[in-house]
């Protein structure tokens, strides 16, 4: 069984002058990548790291993410990657969560103070003991009383050798926003993550000399597996974009020859939309998924770019794609394909039986990719796994021909621009503002994100407040794809007979309030 730190280990011997990372103006090679994972991996061993010890990473697409990411795989750690949009009360829950002994943070930008936030946090949570700030001036060597990585590794040769992990041994941490209560840990093995990047290298065709473009943020599960860690295993290039700019995309696909591209619908919308006479006929392939793709989205960009769009499903517990488009089967918009390869999806109605072709169940899936288990949560997993199968939550049917189709999500989760953001957390938060008696929070359709996120609230008896200022006290409180939008003050919201918010009304306003625009 191929770890994901063997697989690296691997291609630096092999193809020790190929590059692997492209990024501005740096470019390391494989075996360049693999001394300064080794380096990482030995300051972590240095520091009392032992195998299974979960590290906390925060990082946008630099190569500091996958320099450290494959550092603690080559000590036999256990990666924890973290949001970066995530502010200091979100970070201490993910540190005292996931029981972090180390965390490692980027010193971010002046409209993203990360490790202004993280040093914040780091400091409230005992148990983490130990924390880096990876910083872009090379010679520095403390960042705000923090040792950054230039110092952490600058007496560490690299590991000679790779810590060995088994296939079920737990390689990652993910936090998954699920439909209630505050984030869960889905625990993935190294079989899940090597597993389930093999098949998305060979659902796109992919080989050694494959460039692959991401942009897609790489502590979340799609860009992580599907674009890093494929990218590693097969020994391909990558390169990275630490924030999405159509322009800027098309220009990096045109300079180093990019042939795979992978991203949410909100990214082809922009692509669509950018007006540029860049070269990009060397991209062979594009992958989709987050979200559902329009079908108009679809059309356009294929037509433009001449380039297959492959759409596909799933979840961070299944590590994550479940279902794809195959480049062997016909494509259907609006289709995410059929279930990959080991791994079986059925449908079912409330009472666990499998419903006929063509109409809707719940989604339910086994096989190598699924999770061994929400960490520390034995309950929630329990209710997520039954019986061997993964329940999504999800609503989805299948036609004839294998199909399947996303029908809904779950019932009150918000997918805002590819990311799921839960109502129920940002509910409570708002809940301890002194003035609000009440909140519902709910997506509404968003051309742009695919939803949007609102709230309504009643205040308390006498107490005053007013929209834009609850607004900017929830923009303050959240990361930034979390904070709702819009803030709409109400004298009550409508309830069942047992007092339960109704939330359906809401959205049942939102759609008539829509398409009475519409027709006006």
């Amino acid at each position: 069984m191929m770890s994901l730190a063997a697989a690296l280990q691997r291609n630096a011997q092999c193809k020790p002058n190929k590059t692997a990372i492209i990024c501005g103006d740096t470019q390391l090679t494989y075996a360049q990548f693999d001394a300064l994972a080794g380096q990482v991996a030995n300051g972590l061993v240095a520091k009392g790291l032992q195998a299974g010890d979960r590290v906390a990473l925060s990082c946008p697409n630099v190569p500091f993410f996958p320099i450290v990411y494959y550092g603690i795989q080559k000590a036999g750690g256990v990666v924890v990657p973290l949001n970066v949009l995530l502010r200091q009360r979100e970070i201490k829950y993910h540190l005292e969560d996931s029981q972090a002994k180390f965390f490692f943070c980027f010193e971010g930008t002046p409209d993203l103070p990360m490790a202004q936030e993280g040093i914040a946090a780091f400091n409230q949570v005992a148990e983490c003991e130990d924390m880096v700030v990876m910083t872009l001036e090379q010679n520095q060597q403390v960042y705000n009383g923090i040792p950054t990585l230039s110092s952490f590794i600058a007496k560490q040769a690299p590991l000679a050798d790779y810590v060995p992990r088994q296939e079920g041994d737990t390689c990652v941490v993910l936090y998954t926003s699920g439909t209630t209560g505050l984030p869960k840990g889905a625990e993935l093995s190294q079989s899940n993550m090597v597993c389930n990047a093999l098949v998305a290298q060979t659902l796109m065709g992919c080989q050694g000399d494959d460039v692959q473009l991401v942009t897609l943020p790489l502590f979340h599960t799609f860009g992580q597996t599907v674009q890093m860690n494929a990218s590693v295993l097969m020994g391909a290039s990558m390169v990275l974009v630490p924030r999405f700019e159509p322009s800027v995309v098309l220009s990096l696909i045109a300079k180093h020859k990019v042939t795979a591209f992978a991203g949410v619908p909100t990214m082809y919308i922009g692509l669509n939309h950018c007006q540029s006479d860049e070269d990009t006929s060397t991209l062979r392939i594009a992958i989709s998924g987050g979200a559902s793709l329009p079908k108009e989205v679809i059309h356009t960009f294929e037509s433009r770019f001449d380039v297959p769009i492959l759409e596909g499903y799933g979840l961070s517990e299944t590590s994550p794609v479940a279902c794809f488009n195959h480049l062997d089967q016909p494509r259907i918009p609006g289709s995410v394909g059929q279930p990959i390869q080991g791994v079986e999806v059925r449908l079912v109605d409330i009472s666990g039986q499998p419903v006929p072709v063509g109409k809707e169940g719940e989604v339910v899936i086994r096989g190598h990719n699924v999770m061994k288990g929400y960490l520390n949560r034995p309950e929630a997993t329990d209710e997520a796994m039954r019986d061997g199968w993964f329940h999504t939550g999800d609503i989805g049917r299948f036609d004839d021909n294998g199909n399947m189709y996303i029908v809904d999500r779950v019932k009150d989760l918000i997918i805002r621009g590819g990311f799921n953001v839960y109502p129920r957390e940002i509910e409570e938060v708002f809940m301890t503002h002194p003035a609000i008696a009440m909140v519902a929070v709910i997506g509404i359709p968003n051309a742009e994100y695919g939803e949007e996120i609102k709230a309504y609230v009643v205040l308390k008896e006498d107490a005053y407040a007013e929209e834009t200022a609850l607004y900017e006290w929830g923009k303050e409180q959240f990361a930034a794809f979390k904070y709702p939008r819009s803030v709409e003050i109400r004298q009550q919201l409508p309830m069942s007979a047992t007092g339960k918010i109704l939330k359906k009304d809401l959205k049942a306003e939102v759609a008539a309030q829509q398409q009475k625009a519409t027709c006006d």
